[in-house]
């Protein structure tokens, strides 16, 4: 790919960013050195649009070299699959699937994926996942593990399984820190709404690189999957809880098995076994090395929901500044860790607009009334258009996916 080839797919990918800036920081008044980085200005208003934006536009690019066409299939716990159908959307060497937990996320984050009207996008709402996305993760590693069907319909995914998608959110972790330092080498900290460790793994990765991030808060709510890793050193899953932070309700924190690969000497046999025993007891609990090896410089905290919607009413009522309910859990994680960090700046990552989540806003701020914050035209507009998707029942899943997707892929490709 030429430096111009990939200049063009960069600005065909933040043409849509309604933000000059793609990524602005806007400094808390309440809190010292503490700033939130908004990543919520792509037409899907979710941090999934930075780090999908490129990566969709990317595998588009080869595939049309290549004159290949390509079925993606994501699961989503809100965010992840809006990004994948907006970009997705009108690609002629493209199929979107995307995958969400029926009533598990917000009429708006459902409204952005079955109000496109694009034949090559797919939305699947999926009933009885009683452990939301989780329920969708597992039927996806059947497809992809079903070796005929994965070549018949060329299956590939955007989701943070794919290691671009990883690689692309690093970056702005980069561009957050030449926002706030007062001179290159100063360490900052960096508070990240996580469930899935995509996100922090490529805080991770920005680390490793070597930007100077002194600690990388792991921000989790009741669900506490990551909390549990980095406070107990447990590896474990427990009962599915419904937050106001939804799209980090998650149970198992995948990519978290690829950072820990970095810290046992990339041996990746030691991860197959974990994994291993994972499938088969439900836990792992790491020995005392693997622990220090993989939490060192990380701090964590998993967030109360009384907690994350006392802090929106806090900071909205002290600063006329409204947080989504994840940059909530962000900065609550930061607050709890403000002694320890003092001395050096804080970035609390905002991973969503308010207006997707607007019951957590109304409960936070106890009204039926909508602050101007909270409302957003694209969210308004989708309210009234029509919807297409299809609906299926969890225990048939994947031979009702799996007939789905090849009826549709022998009717494109005749």
């Amino acid at each position: 790919m030429s430096a111009q080839e990939l200049t063009q797919v960069l600005k065909t990918s933040y043409a849509a960013f309604e933000h000059e800036e793609i990524i602005p920081i806007h400094q808390l008044k309440s809190r010292k050195d503490t700033y939130v980085m908004e990543l919520f200005h792509g037409p899907t208003i979710s941090f999934k649009d930075v780090g999908l934006a490129f990566l969709v536009n990317l595998v588009n690019f080869f595939l049309k070299r290549k004159n290949e066409r390509l079925s993606l299939v994501v699961a989503t716990t809100g965010d992840t699959g809006p990004a994948t159908a907006y970009f997705s959307a009108g690609k002629s060497n493209l199929d979107a699937w995307i995958l969400y937990p029926k009533d598990k996320i917000t009429e708006e984050q459902k409204r952005q994926m079955t109000c496109l009207p694009h034949a090559n996008i797919h939305p699947v709402g999926v009933a009885n996942c009683l452990e939301g996305s989780d329920d969708l993760d597992s039927v996806i590693a059947k497809l992809y593990a079903n070796k005929a069907f994965k070549d018949k319909v060329k299956l590939g995914s955007v989701n943070s399984i794919n290691w671009g998608r990883i690689m692309m959110q690093t970056v702005h972790y980069f561009y957050g820190y030449f926002q706030v330092i007062d001179k290159p080498g100063e360490k900052i900290n960096m508070s990240v709404p996580s469930g899935g460790f995509g996100n922090l793994c490529a805080g991770v990765l920005a680390r490793k690189i070597g930007l100077p991030i002194s600690k990388l808060i792991v921000a989790n709510n009741k669900n506490a999957c990551l909390h549990r890793i980095f406070s107990e050193g447990k590896f474990s899953k427990e009962d599915h809880i419904e937050t106001p932070s939804s799209a980090i309700d998650i149970l198992i924190p995948f990519n978290f098995w690829r950072y820990l690969y970095f810290c046992v000497d990339q041996d990746a046999g030691k991860i197959k076994a974990w994994v291993k025993q994972f499938q088969v007891t439900g836990t792992v609990e790491f020995d005392e090395q693997i622990f220090k090896n993989y939490s060192s410089g990380f701090l964590s905290h998993s967030a109360k929901d009384q907690e994350t919607l006392d802090l929106i009413a806090q900071i909205y009522h002290k600063e006329d500044y409204l947080l989504d309910p994840h940059a909530a859990v962000s900065v609550c994680a930061a607050d709890v860790y403000k002694d320890a960090l003092s001395g050096e700046k804080t970035i609390c990552l905002a991973t969503a607009h308010p207006s997707k989540f607007p019951e957590a806003i109304r409960d936070a701020l106890k009204t039926q009334n909508l602050p101007k914050a909270a409302l957003h035209k694209s969210i308004e507009a989708q309210k009234t258009q029509c919807e297409k998707v299809y609906l299926c029942d969890n225990k048939h899943l994947e031979s009702a996916l799996i007939h789905a997707m090849e009826v549709n892929w022998d009717l494109v490709n005749s």
